[in-house]
């Protein structure tokens, strides 16, 4: 039996099943964001001193590992807007971390690992399990990989260094570039995560080439990613908003660059999966409010965290794209930020993103 009939099943990309429309709060009122505060603003190899001087564009600060492209800035702010990230995601799926159907796993993978957050919680929390960052104190209590599944040895592969102060004994990241032919052995995952990733490939078949190599025969690969268009079911959304305005710049960022954003457009991801040798590939939707509008306090403390997290991080989505690969100057993407944040604290918008 060849390797693609033994992996029958083989492919989740997830997220929890919504497809329901959220239903709006009419009283909603902005009474400011206490619980989350007001400022807003192919060889693996070991760190070196070299990887830590970092590359600095316009006071943000990016990775400097082998020269390779990439679009994320790694320093405190764009971190925070990670860890923020995965707290509505905890929050919206449920404190859920995955979907898969894992039975006991031994060796798992999280790819472009960023502060580490999914795969060890430790490094950026309380000792309470609280999140703490310089500028967000939440109550929301999350969990980790590393702790759900202490037998299982978890490594998180990343282009920056993770540097926890902590590390437990089943868990260690390492310094890769994702996107070259990977230095693990064939068959040596149980699983495999990958998270937000958009805009980071120039071949995505590739890379879940690598994934379905590396795989145990009856793995699982997930791989959680978001729409980066912002739409309404109410019609509270005017057409030339600037949500779509933004959705429509970072894709055309990505094909300039050649390293697409649209992943889960037209189930791109899926023909790619299948034609790494993929099988029994499932997809699952859900939809994260933009804003504090929604009437369930569920979903009206994701959209907090949605608004929140995508306000810390705006900057570091747009800056290299729009700078380096459009050409934009410095002032001018600072003037267009400012429109988007805007849009983000119209409370007559019910807008929300797909997961």
């Amino acid at each position: 039996m060849n390797k693609k009939d033994d992996l029958q099943s083989s492919a989740a990309t997830s997220s929890a099943d919504r497809t329901g429309q959220i239903a709006a709060d009419p009283s909603f009122q902005d009474d400011g964001d206490s619980a989350l505060g007001d400022d807003i603003a192919p060889s693996t190899s070991s760190i070196a001193s070299t990887i830590l001087e970092y590359r600095k564009l316009h006071g943000r600060t990016y990775h400097n590992y082998k020269d390779v492209e990439y679009w994320g800035p790694n320093d405190e702010q764009q971190n925070d807007g990670l860890d923020l990230n995965h707290h509505k995601l905890y929050l919206a799926f449920d404190n859920k971390l995955f979907f898969a159907p894992l039975r006991n796993p031994q060796k798992v993978l999280d790819v472009g690992t960023g502060t580490g957050i999914w795969a060890m919680y430790e490094n950026r929390v309380c000792h309470d399990g609280h999140m703490s960052t310089p500028k967000h104190q939440t109550n929301l209590v999350v969990s980790d990989f590393a702790t759900e599944f202490p037998e299982a040895e978890v490594i998180g592969t990343d282009l920056s260094p993770t540097l926890p102060n902590w590390v437990p004994p089943n868990c260690v990241f390492e310094l890769d570039d994702a996107s070259q032919e990977w230095t693990f052995p064939d068959n040596t995952f149980d699983y495999i995560h990958i998270r937000f990733m958009a805009g980071c490939f120039k071949d995505w078949t590739r890379l879940y080439s690598e994934c379905f190599r590396c795989l145990k025969p009856g793995g699982w690969l997930e791989h959680q990613e978001c729409g980066f268009r912002v739409v309404s079911d109410d019609g509270s959304l005017p057409p030339d908003n600037a949500f779509n305005e933004a959705a429509n710049l970072f894709a055309e960022t990505g094909r300039r660059s050649g390293h697409t954003t649209e992943v889960i457009d037209d189930d791109n991801w899926i023909r790619w999966m299948e034609e790494a040798g993929f099988r029994n590939v499932q997809k699952k939707a859900i939809k994260t409010p933009m804003g504090e509008w929604p009437a369930d306090k569920k979903w009206k403390e994701v959209g907090l965290f949605n608004r929140i997290t995508t306000e810390t991080a705006l900057e570091g989505y747009f800056l290299y794209k729009l700078t380096r690969v459009m050409g934009w100057e410095y002032a001018e993407v600072q003037s267009w930020l400012a429109r988007v944040r805007e849009a983000l604290r119209n409370k007559a918008y019910h807008g929300y993103s797909t997961w």
